[in-house]
């Protein structure tokens, strides 16, 4: 009887069933499904050579006279991004139902997913999409599976979407919190000296590592690598339910640095898709491995084909983690689908490339700020432990006055949003070896 059950259920989930019961209309006197509609042309974009940067810069909008360090925090759409919503958006403002509904949200969202395994080096079936990378931040923390005795341990340098979330999950689990200084001044942060720190705080009950690659507070970068080498050997020795598992809130490292998740060998990567990638704004997603997604329970229920299957079976799902992770509801569509192209976009210029160009302007502005007598540089010049933000200080200046006068004069910085507050730059793709020498000449200026 159950075998017949069984049966009648999968005949039952045909495509337009999962069409209906994904758009939440199963109901009597549903009519066939009408043809797709077309999506209206976009206005065609500027011409685009991605070997030459100021193509690349031509392709966003953004303000001409000023210099945008600040632009990754937010990212403004360039022209192939900008082009796939209109497009999205136009077919789902047309026919919304059978446009995004169903086969279509699943279809779309696996070619984002796939574009971002191609990225990261990871299966698609290993990536949950999400809104933010905050989004991520909770569903992993706030789906962890700890009991009470249980240690995470975090560092003294996370932004507060981890502090809350790991806060809110040992609270309610029992685990304990334990917090790791890995510097004391950023600016002579090591390496070795991290990994150490780290590596020392781990006890028998440490069952979670809470990190973030690329420290916006200070522009430090973690050596995530050594860290989860080390983790590794402890692993060994350990049973499977006693294993550590390694998360990193990667938002700062992600699109900025060419680094494939091989390259750091953690288990669970949180990143939005709206910063250094110029993706979409209000797009993310987590990647994770068997190890990572076998430690964290599922928290939104998802609307998955596998979701979807186990509910009309009255069985709990069983499926891809990445679409059982990835929450369920209406969302941003046409932003969330155009991610692909933003990953198009940076592998048409070249993820090496892209990540060069950050590195040299960065590089760049930290020798032209070193230089300045009244400014203090803050993040490290060593490209093993930096990346693309810069921070610094300047002598009787608050960090919101110096911003104030950087913007008088056309160059666009951020104060940090923590506790003791620098100066952040943030050179990228959108921009130029001159306008870092603009801002050299700025805070030259402040003097």
């Amino acid at each position: 009887m159950a075998a017949q059950n069984d049966s009648t259920i999968k005949r039952a989930f045909d495509r337009r069933s999962l069409l209906l019961a994904s758009a939440g209309v199963l109901a009597a006197g549903c009519t066939a499904a009408a043809p797709q509609p077309a999506p209206k042309a976009a206005k065609a974009p500027a011409p685009f050579d991605p070997g030459d940067w100021q193509s690349v810069r031509d392709q966003f909008q953004l303000t001409r006279n000023t210099a945008h360090f600040s632009a990754f925090m937010l990212a403004s759409h360039p022209a192939p991004v900008r082009v796939a919503i209109e497009e999205l958006r136009a077919g789902l403002d047309s026919f919304p139902q059978q446009y995004g509904m169903g086969m279509q949200d699943f279809e779309r969202s696996d070619k984002v997913r796939r574009a971002l395994a191609g990225y990261l080096g990871g299966r698609p079936d290993e990536i949950a999409l999400t809104d933010s990378a905050t989004m991520g931040i909770g569903l992993v923390y706030g789906g962890l599976r700890l009991k009470e005795g249980d240690e995470v341990v975090t560092t003294d340098h996370e932004f507060y979407s981890t502090y809350e979330a790991l806060r809110l999950r040992t609270a309610a689990t029992g685990a304990k919190q334990v917090t790791v200084r890995v510097y004391e001044d950023p600016a002579k942060a090591s390496a070795a000296a991290m990994a150490a720190a780290v590596t020392d705080a781990i006890t028998d009950r440490t069952r979670v590592l809470a990190m973030t690659w690329v420290h916006s507070s200070t522009g430090v970068k973690l050596p995530v690598k050594a860290i989860a080498d080390a983790v590794a050997r402890i692993n060994a020795s350990r049973d499977q339910a006693d294993r550590i598992v390694l998360c990193v809130d990667g938002v700062h490292g992600f699109a900025a640095e060419n680094s494939t998740m091989a390259d750091l060998g953690c288990d669970l990567f949180m990143s939005s898709g709206h910063k250094w990638l110029f993706g979409p704004r209000g797009t993310g997603f987590v990647w994770g491995n068997a190890a990572g997604w076998g430690r964290v329970d599922q928290v939104i229920p998802s609307f998955s084909m596998p979701a979807f299957m186990g509910w009309f079976a009255a069985k709990p799902p069983a499926g891809p983690p990445g679409q059982l992770g990835t929450p369920g509801g209406y969302h941003s569509f046409e932003h969330r689908w155009a991610l692909a192209a933003a990953v198009d976009f940076h592998r048409s210029i070249g993820l090496a490339r892209v990540a060069e160009r950050v590195r040299t302007q960065a590089d760049q502005l930290k020798e032209g700020l070193a230089a300045l007598r009244h400014v203090r540089l803050v993040t490290p010049r060593a490209a093993d432990v930096s990346a693309g933000i810069v921070c610094c200080a300047v002598d009787g200046m608050e960090p919101e006055a110096v911003v104030k006068r950087l913007g008088e004069q056309g160059v666009s910085a951020a104060a940090t949003p923590y506790r003791e507050s620098f100066v952040r730059f943030g050179p990228s793709i959108v921009t130029s070896p001159q306008e870092v020498d603009r801002a050299v000449k700025a805070m030259a200026g402040l003097a």
